[in-house]
């Protein structure tokens, strides 16, 4: 009996030792309403109503060739012939005018308007409506930088209404922000959300990302619209969503707005982006790599191109890089940010780790590769773009495969009777690797008449023959 007691008694000591603590909020609290007084209604209309008077609708035009179905062998069947009459391909149109709608934000008086690149970045005719007025305005590029996604039109207008521009580096999570744009096309419309994360990177959406992420409604057509705070002071240039069903999920992607005045500064003084290039593959510094290097945060360099500015300098595979020019480099986004608002030839200073000792190399950035397609006869109707990060996410194209993608193939082109496709990897042709644009140039002069092009297509590797 005794010996049960003891047992029990250090079973009790032993679960007494285990015991937590709760922290309790006050058990006595009041439930009032938002604002005293019975006849009042919660709004936040005043918020809202100056930023909406410089949010503008733009709608796109572009016409697209439709593909050559009229040269299909089923026009010629007999039995289809009866039906349909041998008149009937003809009267297949040629081409198809394609439009789009998104959004976009006035910011100077005279006309100038901040946008997405993706809303206009293959358009032949941009058209701009003010809030409140069903006057056109046709609208001229100024400038684009599809690596941020952003975009700069201008409209001959005067005395427009400019919005007021916040500090996207003061925000907090959980402030209260609005969504304004026009999705789907309905009208002006204004979502209500808070700011779920900030400096939101490795979306895979732009090549630069600092996005702020936020729950309010970001639809199809909010593209370019104005995210802003409580006091109506834009904070970021609404971007994407992600979603699984094509609609709202809860999470929205904006261009913070520091990163914006910055870019659109530049495109406005010189009508494109100038950015240094150090010629580096990085990552971040996680998991059992931690364990590698001395320090726990930077950015690991995987690879560095040959005759690439990190080369001439002397940064190697497995580098850690901890500083540029004495900004602390927390992870790859960081590196690729200090590095893209450097100007090409700018010579800057880089504190890494190598085996566990610290170094310091000088190195003068090079010019970013234009990672823009290509088109023209030479390409014999391809499209290409050259391989990158992004890139390879949206297509999930493996590492290990090396080339130009096939942007598009222009119908009735000798690279479409070949039997190329969009989402094609070109390898090689003939003998030589086709790592960029200038090498399947050279190719094509290098190899006359008919010649072998080595393809990848999702996965599988064939050949077709140009000629």
């Amino acid at each position: 009996m005794k010996k049960s007691v003891a047992i029990s008694l250090a079973l009790a000591l032993s679960l007494a030792a285990a015991s937590i603590t709760f922290k309790e909020a006050p058990k006595n609290f009041d439930r009032v309403m938002p604002s005293e007084g019975k006849n009042v209604v919660l709004s936040f209309y005043d918020a809202v109503k100056e930023a909406k008077q410089s949010v503008v609708n733009i709608s796109t035009k572009k016409r697209v060739k439709t593909s050559h179905f009229a040269d299909s062998p089923l026009f010629n069947d007999p039995f289809f012939r009866q039906f349909f009459g041998p008149m009937f391909k003809d009267r297949i149109p040629k081409e198809r005018v394609q439009r789009s709608l998104g959004s976009g934000v006035v910011i100077s008086k005279d006309g100038y308007i901040v946008t997405n690149n993706h809303v206009i970045s293959e358009a032949e005719e941009i058209t701009v409506t003010l809030p409140g007025s069903d006057k056109e305005y046709k609208a001229k590029v100024i400038g684009k930088d599809p690596l941020t996604d952003l975009a700069v039109i201008k409209i001959e207008a005067k005395n427009l209404k400019p919005i007021a521009l916040g500090d996207s580096n003061r925000l907090k999570t959980g402030d209260i922000v609005f969504a304004i744009g026009n999705p789907f096309g309905v009208g002006e419309t204004v979502t209500q959300g808070i700011v779920s994360g900030l400096n939101r990177s490795n979306v895979g959406i732009n090549t630069y990302e600092n996005f702020i992420q936020t729950d309010a409604a970001i639809n199809p057509g909010n593209s370019g619209g104005a995210l802003v705070d409580s006091r109506g002071a834009l904070v970021g240039i609404n971007s994407a969503i992600i979603t699984r069903s094509g609609g709202n999920n809860g999470i929205g992607f904006a261009i913070p707005v520091n990163m914006m005045k910055e870019v659109v500064k530049k495109l406005v003084e010189k009508g494109k982006i100038e950015r240094g290039y150090l010629g580096v593959i990085i990552e971040d510094l996680k998991g059992p790599l931690k364990e590698v290097y001395r320090h726990d945060y930077g950015a690991v360099i995987v690879d560095v191109s040959e005759d690439s500015a990190a080369a001439k300098a002397g940064l190697k595979r497995g580098d850690l890089i901890l500083r540029v020019d004495g900004e602390k480099i927390e992870n790859a986004n960081d590196l690729k940010t200090a590095i893209g608002a450097k100007a090409p030839g700018e010579r800057v200073k880089i504190e890494y780790e190598r085996n566990k000792k610290l170094y310091t190399a000088y190195v003068k950035l090079g010019s970013r590769p234009d990672s823009t397609t290509e088109s023209s006869q030479e390409l014999l109707g391809l499209e290409l773009k050259k391989l990158d990060e992004q890139t390879r996410r949206m297509y999930n194209i493996p590492k290990d495969v090396e080339g130009l993608l096939v942007v598009e193939v222009k119908p009735n082109s000798k690279a479409q009777k070949a039997g190329f496709k969009r989402g094609d990897v070109i390898e090689a042709v003939e003998d030589s690797e086709t790592k960029n644009v200038e090498d399947f140039k050279k190719a094509l002069k290098k190899y006359k008449g008919a010649k072998r092009v080595y393809v990848n297509r999702g996965g599988y590797p064939l050949i077709l023959v140009l000629k």
